[in-house]
C-alpha cells in the first residue's frame, strides 16, 4: 500500500526552524530579539556559522508585528511559541510554504505535491493549508488511485463472449434475449 500524504513534516520543520533561529538570536542579542536586531545586515556566512537560517530570520523580520503580540518591540519565546501554534492550527499560505520550506529540509516531493495541488488541498478555500487538509487530500488521492487500479484490473480480467447459436441478424452483444434451445424461438 502506498504511503499516505502527511504534511506534519512541513509544520515540524517550520516550528523547529523558527524556534532554533529564535534561540540562536536570543542568545546572540542580550537586549532581546528586536526588529532592529533582525534587520542587522549580517553576511549569510556569519548567520549560517551561528546556526541561523536566513529564510527564518527574514520571515521573523517581515512578520515581526504579528509575532510581537504585546507590541513591546521584543519577540519573547512565549510569543514565538504562540505564533507557531497559530500557524499549525490556521495553516500555511503558498507564500509561507515557499519562504519557510523551500530550502529547509522538507521533502521536495511533499512540498512539490502540496504546492502543485494547493487549491485542491485547501478545502475551505481560506488560502491556507493545514496538516489535516493535506492528510485528507492524501487519503482522497489514494482512494482515487486505488479505484483506477481496481477498474483497470477488472477490465483486464473481463472477456467477451460471442454466442454463435443466436441469429446474428436479430441480436448484438447488448441485446439480451432468451431463446429456447430446441427451436431457436424467443421465450
Amino acid at each position: 500500500m502506498a504511503k499516505l500524504l502527511d504534511g506534519s513534516s512541513l509544520f515540524t520543520t517550520i516550528n523547529s526552524g523558527l524556534t532554533n533561529t529564535y534561540s540562536v538570536l536570543s542568545a546572540q542579542y542580550k537586549d532581546g530579539v528586536s526588529l532592529e536586531n533582525l534587520i542587522k545586515n549580517e553576511s549569510t556566512t556569519a548567520l549560517a556559522s551561528n546556526g541561523i537560517n536566513q529564510n527564518f530570520k527574514s520571515y521573523m523580520q517581515s512578520n515581526f508585528s504579528s509575532i510581537d503580540k504585546n507590541n513591546d518591540g521584543i519577540i519573547s519565546a512565549e510569543e514565538l511559541n504562540t505564533y507557531s501554534s497559530t500557524l499549525l492550527k490556521q495553516g500555511l499560505t503558498m507564500e509561507q510554504l515557499t519562504q519557510l520550506c523551500a530550502t529547509n529540509g522538507v521533502s521536495s516531493s511533499l512540498l512539490d505535491t502540496v504546492m502543485s495541488h494547493f487549491n485542491e488541498i485547501d478545502k475551505n478555500k481560506d488560502g491556507k493549508v493545514t496538516n489535516e487538509e493535506i492528510q485528507a487530500y492524501g487519503i482522497d488521492a489514494s482512494v482515487e488511485k486505488q479505484k483506477k487500479a481496481d477498474r483497470s484490473n477488472m477490465l483486464k480480467q473481463m472477456s467477451t463472449f460471442y454466442d454463435t447459436s443466436v441469429n446474428k441478424d436479430d441480436s448484438s452483444l447488448l441485446d439480451y434475449r432468451l431463446y429456447d434451445e430446441d427451436d431457436n424461438e424467443e421465450v
